[in-house]
């Protein structure tokens, strides 16, 4: 079955920069998941999460014209991080709170899709182990969570979060391995959340 050649990015955002509102909505129809994944690990909030997804697709529409070229996946990116910290600050504000848990007392983890050649059982270890991460990876301080999101989990290269967060890259490195490590000790105080992932094959 052929499919409809797919427009590539720097084309749509060549017709962005020109005032094509539907090129720069079908940017957002592509990269929404991602945007919006970002924003929900970083708050760990959806309500939180969908106000900074929205503030970041704003802010990239307002910005469009000023984009260099590149990856507009890293660039919408790095703004929804910004948007992220911007959304949590608010609600501090708003709130009049100040820890992440007054703020988000009902953490919600993302919805995770499961393997359909698994047994039910593993499906549900690997929920379990998924969803510890998800808090551990929200328990760690901000600057160290959002180094670990962009590097671990979204492949960023340490200079572009030095860049964005406005930080040396040894900076940067020193919160991830921080980072790193305060999620490893969260895990390993949890031994049974391994024993399905090592469970040997047949």
């Amino acid at each position: 079955m052929s499919e409809e050649p797919t427009t590539g990015d720097e084309e749509l955002v060549v017709l962005a920069r020109g005032g094509d509102l539907d090129a720069f909505n079908r940017l957002v129809d592509r990269y929404q998941g991602h945007v919006y994944s970002l924003c929900l690990r970083f708050l760990g909030n959806r309500e939180a999460a969908e106000d900074a997804t929205q503030e970041a697709f704003l802010s990239a529409y307002r910005a469009i014209g000023r984009f260099q070229g590149g990856s507009f996946r890293s660039w919408v990116l790095r703004i929804a991080a910004n948007e992220s910290k911007d959304e949590l600050r608010r609600r501090r504000r708003k709130d009049g709170a100040t820890s992440l848990e007054a703020i988000f007392d009902r953490h919600e983890s993302p919805v995770e899709i499961p393997d359909p050649s698994e047994g039910a059982d593993l499906i549900v270890e690997h929920h379990e182990f998924g969803r510890a991460l998800e808090v551990a990876l929200r328990d760690l301080p901000l600057e160290q969570r959002q180094a670990v999101l962009l590097v671990d989990v979204y492949e960023f290269a340490y200079e572009e979060v030095a860049k964005l967060t406005k930080s040396s890259v040894g900076t940067v490195k020193s919160r991830i391995h921080r980072g790193r490590e305060r999620l490893r000790h969260a895990m390993l105080a949890r031994p049974e959340l391994f024993e399905g992932l090592e469970r040997p094959e047949g």
